[in-house]
This record gives C-alpha cells, structure tokens and sequence, in this order.
C-alpha cells in the first residue's frame, strides 16, 4: 500500500499492522523540538523488522520521541521496562548506555495511525524477544550519525570508508536524466524512477551492471527519504 504525504509529495510503503521479532539498528542522536512543555532535547529508537518488504530488505519503524531522562515516569522509563519485561536495575539507573539498545531484539505490535490525511506505522506495543533465533541487522542500515550532511542540513550515507555505497554518487542511465547523479535529481524526479522504472527492472532476469547498481541505490533512496519525512513529522504514538 502506497501512501501519498501531500505536504512533501513523496510516497512511501508504511511498516504492516504486524506483531513481529524486530532489531534496534540506532538511537537517533539529539535535536531539539519544540513542546507544550517548551524546548526538548529528544531522540528516537529505530528497529528493523522481521517483516520484509518486496525487495526482501527488512522494514524500518521508529519509536515515538524520547527524552534522555529514565525518571520513573518518564516515556522512555516505560518503553525500556516493557521491552525489557522488567524494570531497570539500580547500576542500569545510575548510569545507562543506550548504545546497549544496538542489536538487542525486541517483539512489537505495529500499528497504524492516520495524523493529516497521512498514515504512519507506530510501536504500539514491546515486549521481550524470546524466540529461538533472534533477528539481527541486515547491515543495510546507515546510522543516522554515521551519515554525513549535505549543504541543507540532510543526512546521506557515509561516503568514505563504509560498506554502503553513496547512492547519491550513483548515475542514472535510464530517461530524461540520463548522465546525471540520482543525489542531483530532485524528489518528484527520484520517487517517478522508484514507482515507474524500479518494478520493472527488479523483474529483469539478467540486469546489467548499471541496473543493478541503480536498483540499490533507489532503493537506499527510498529509505533515506522515509527516514527524512519521519524525523520532520511528530507522529501520533
């Protein structure tokens, strides 16, 4: 299911109303936002789900927004207890990493919630992971802080010494924008090559070298940009 943001006007595919084994892959890092309480720092938990999308790469669904505090009626307080299926220790309390959060497994109830004429997938509930195989990261997450900026204050992957490839840097060889970077093409540009050209090419049976190429790059496209509209937008927990 295509869902269509009209302020932005991009489309994304939101997670499935699912119950499902998932993988925390970041901890977003800090940035202040405005609230009824005045300005907070916040951040959000990012996981990777068991479900897969139809290009087999696992979805993505964020938390709601957390404030760095474990006060025993804090937000964040809470998830952690649910997740953990237990409260915090007492050394966990008095000093608490949540670079510990990376990798752990968790089992969620997804939910949707419309917010503006939109829908958004949203951790409706955790639990404690106790399947025998617990899931781990497929490695085609970037962290956000390992993503370098661009001039308008985006992130965009790392470009220099990590596994995944710039898909900004990557050419395009197909329409009207042949030549150009797909990081050059603007956002109407880059989401008519995932709806039109993507399907198409992932049905080739022997794509060539620039097809493929282009796939993994739209669709690393595809997830920055969900990513993007994600931390613009306060969803509805």
């Amino acid at each position: 299911m295509k869902i269509s943001n009209k302020a932005s006007g991009s489309t994304f595919e939101p997670h499935p109303e699912a119950d499902c084994t998932a993988v925390c892959v970041d901890v977003t890092p800090l940035k202040s936002q405005e609230t009824s309480f005045g300005k907070r720092d916040v951040f959000k938990l990012v996981f990777e789900s068991g479900v897969l999308r139809d290009d087999d790469r696992p979805f993505l669904v964020w938390s709601r927004n957390f404030t760095p505090s474990l006060h025993e009626k804090s937000a964040l307080r809470a998830f952690l207890k649910q997740w953990f299926g237990r409260d915090l220790t007492a050394a966990e309390l008095d000093e608490f990493d949540t670079e510990s959060l990376i990798g752990r497994t968790a089992r969620l109830s997804i939910v949707h919630n419309d917010y503006n004429g939109n829908t958004y997938a949203n951790i409706g509930l955790v639990r404690p992971d106790k399947s025998d195989s617990p899931l781990a990261p497929s490695g085609h997450y970037t962290r956000i802080e390992d993503r370098e900026q661009d001039e308008d204050g985006k992130f965009r992957p790392a470009s220099g010494g990590g596994s995944t490839p710039d898909w900004r840097r990557t050419k395009v060889h197909v329409g009207k924008h042949k030549g150009l970077d797909l990081g050059d093409l603007d956002r109407d540009a880059v989401m008519a090559l995932l709806g039109k050209w993507l399907p198409v090419a992932l049905e080739k049976e022997k794509p060539l070298k620039a097809d493929r190429d282009l796939i993994a790059a739209l669709q690393q496209a595809s997830e920055a940009m969900a990513s993007e509209l994600d931390e613009e937008i306060d969803e509805p927990f």
